[in-house]
This record gives C-alpha cells, sequence and structure tokens, in this order.
C-alpha cells in the first residue's frame, strides 16, 4: 500500500487503488453499487463482516463512516482489523467476537477468504482458527428474513462460506462480481472527465 501512495504522491495523473494489502476500495465500489440494485440505500442499515480483519473490512470500515451503515465485524482473537483504522469508525463499528451475535438483524452479511494471496502458508494455523467463523445457513436465518450474502471472490465452499449460502437465495456474489466491471468503468469515466 505504501508504493501506491508513493506512486500516487509523484503522478501527475490519478491513480487508482484496485488492491493493495491495507484496503480493496474498487471491490467495495461494486459492493455498494449491488446492496443499492437490491435494497436501496444503505444508509441506517447493519452490515456483518465475518472473517479475517483484512483490505476488504478496511474499506467496510471506511464505507461505514462515508455512507452511515452500522457495521458488525465478528472475528478471531489475534485477526482484526488495524486499530488506526477502525479507531475513527468506532461511533459505526463493533468488534462482535461471537459471529452469532454479529449476525443478529444483519441486512447484508459479507466474508472473504481466511488466508488471502500470499498468506498461503498460514492455511492451516488460519482454518484452525477461522473454523467457527463460517457463513452457512443457520447463521443466515439470524439476519434479516430478506439479508443479502456477498463475497468478493473467489470462495472457498466448505471454509468461509457454506454452499448453501453461496448458492442460495441470500446471495448475490455473481450480480457484485458484474458490478466490479461496471463500478471500475464509472471510476475511469469519473477520472477522465476531471
Amino acid at each position: 500500500h505504501e508504493k501506491l501512495e508513493r506512486f500516487a504522491a509523484h503522478s501527475r495523473v490519478p491513480v487508482i487503488n484496485a488492491l493493495t494489502d491495507l484496503l480493496h476500495p474498487c471491490q467495495l465500489l461494486a459492493d455498494m453499487q449491488t446492496f443499492f440494485e437490491h435494497r436501496g440505500d444503505i444508509t441506517g442499515k447493519q452490515v456483518t463482516w465475518i472473517g479475517d480483519g483484512n483490505n476488504m473490512c478496511h474499506s467496510y470500515i471506511n464505507a461505514a463512516r462515508l455512507l452511515d451503515f452500522r457495521l458488525n465485524i465478528s472475528c478471531p482473537p489475534g485477526y482484526e482489523p488495524e486499530a488506526w483504522i477502525l479507531q475513527p469508525a468506532s461511533d459505526r463499528c463493533s468488534i462482535v467476537t461471537d459471529p452469532a451475535t454479529a449476525a443478529a438483524g444483519a441486512d447484508l452479511v459479507v466474508t472473504d477468504v481466511w488466508a488471502s494471496m500470499g498468506q498461503e502458508q498460514e492455511q492451516r494455523k488460519r482454518a484452525e482458527a477461522f473454523a467457527n467463523y463460517q457463513v452457512n445457513a443457520p447463521l443466515m436465518a439470524l439476519a434479516n428474513p430478506d439479508a443479502l450474502f456477498m463475497h468478493c471472490l473467489p470462495a472457498h465452499r466448505g471454509e468461509e462460506v457454506s454452499a448453501e449460502v453461496i448458492d442460495g437465495t441470500w446471495s448475490i456474489v455473481w450480480d457484485e462480481a458484474e458490478n466490479r466491471l461496471h463500478a471500475q468503468k464509472a471510476l475511469l469515466e469519473l477520472l477522465l472527465n476531471q
């Protein structure tokens, strides 16, 4: 992430963060577009993040501040998001260790892989740590009846999400994936017209 910031500081044209280890804002744009398409404005809604406090979690924290929604973050101890990212959003975001408590009443449940790119050597350790953090049908049953499920993909069925959820009626992952293209086209158009 630091390299991207240094590059942007010396660039005469806009630099887009398409993905870093710290943030994934382009994916977040697609996620918000997808929620808006399916449920309308996200203001005042409850979003639940289940899993690693990673770049997507950090992006949801920033979005909670900007778009005024509540964010419950459920992750095992030692895998929380960066405190310096979480702190400015402390009025919108809560760390809730128990996934069931975090998911109760959620309008949107989101997860990501347990081991991101570059963390493959930690896969076994992470699988043990995250074993109770799978998004599955019993967990989704605790959310609002019309709750949605998102995942930035690719997903590992049977690990962070059950097949029943990712392939079921809660899931809007394919619309979310399609909207990556549309959101990034809109971002390019915005920057080219400045």
